[in-house]
């Protein structure tokens, strides 16, 4: 019981398993794929690191071994810690080989058709895996980040801290200059510049005297144009008509046709007896045109204040006759009709001529 109840090796656990595995296989009849693989397990020196006697424990049959008699991740662990925790100095212990345990006897399947013989693939070896997880349990090495206090024992230069960033002086924005302080920049002189000068310069001249030559060529052509025509004056027709009597009301004087005919048609009485007849609209001292004035009731000359009344009788300013009549009578249609190549005058005695007035 006592050597039962000593602490066993990483590597005698994993003999023991490969034993076991080599039993289990010799028991259903196939080879053991273990032995040819399996080696034996190199001696620990004991010089090289001094394994302490920790409390024993007792081995359960079939403990130490996996499924097919490899060691789980947290056994293959919890023995790695358990060498660590060894104090130094302390003589490793022998510890006898495990024995293998006896399977137990399975009977065989009965096969009902030939099948081809399955080959159990090889496993892959456990020693290099557990080796490096027992390595890197053995240096002591502690995984993520260091404390400043283990950085530094172990000599590693820490990191300086970055200066405090300097805070910039502020400059405040110049101010902008005013129109007439800014520099006047004149615009450079270009080919395109020049030619377009010399355009404007000989193109207007160009075009203004071909303007004035034209313009001198139309006038000379109308000149000649006017000089081949006679001096014909334009005149109204000497016979017009003026309308019906009845549209001439007692004591009216018509001055409607003073522009285009210059005659006044006025219905008045002359000697006690009413009359309609058209007056001249020439004064009878220099032949300026007098102006009817229907307040005053009286042709007034504008040019030297010959007055005369409605019936045409001169009587102030210096008119020396009074105003002249023109020539009316009744056309075949009704309607009054003025003839002005006759003239009739009072200081003569004309006026009495029935040609000189038609009867009211």
């Amino acid at each position: 019981m006592a050597e039962e109840k000593k602490k066993l090796s990483v590597a005698e656990i994993l003999a023991a398993a490969r034993a076991e595995k080599a039993a289990k296989a010799a028991a259903e009849g196939a080879p053991a794929a273990s032995e040819a693989v399996a080696e034996p397990a190199p001696p620990v020196p004991a010089a090289e690191k001094p394994q302490p006697a920790v409390k024993p424990t007792v081995a359960k049959p079939g403990a130490g071994a996996g499924k097919g008699g490899r060691m789980s991740v947290a056994e293959m662990m919890a023995a790695a810690r358990a060498e660590k925790s060894k104090p130094a100095g302390e003589p490793a212990t022998a510890t006898p080989a495990a024995t293998p345990i006896a399977a137990k006897p399975v009977a065989p399947k009965p096969v009902a058709k030939a099948e081809k013989p399955v080959k159990d693939e090889p496993m892959a070896p456990v020693e290099k895996e557990t080796g490096s997880i027992l390595a890197a349990a053995r240096s002591g090495v502690k995984p993520g980040p260091m404390s400043k206090a283990e950085a530094a024992a172990k000599g590693v230069p820490l990191p300086k801290p970055a200066a405090p960033a300097k805070p910039k002086a502020y400059v405040p924005p110049m101010p902008q200059k005013p129109e007439y302080a800014k520099p006047k920049i004149k615009p450079a002189v270009t080919a395109e510049s020049r030619r377009g000068f010399l355009e404007i310069m000989f193109g207007s001249m160009l075009a203004l005297g071909f303007t004035c030559l034209a313009l001198v060529g139309g006038l000379w052509t109308l000149g000649f144009a006017r000089f081949m025509f006679p001096n014909i004056l334009t005149e109204p027709p000497s016979r017009f008509k003026v309308g019906f009597p009845a549209n001439f009301a007692p004591g009216q004087v018509e001055t409607k046709f003073v522009a285009q005919f210059g005659v006044w048609i006025v219905n008045y009485e002359y000697q006690g007896q009413p009359e309609i007849y058209a007056l001249r609209t020439v004064c009878t001292h220099l032949g300026c045109t007098p102006n009817w004035l229907e307040g005053e009731q009286k042709f007034k000359c504008p040019c030297h204040g010959s007055g005369f009344y409605k019936d045409g009788i001169n009587f102030e300013g210096p008119a020396p006759r009074p105003l002249e009549r023109y020539a009316i009578r009744v056309s075949d249609d009704g309607q009054l009709e003025v003839d002005k190549s006759k003239l009739f005058q009072e200081e003569i005695g004309q006026w009495v001529d029935p040609a000189s007035y038609v009867v009211a």
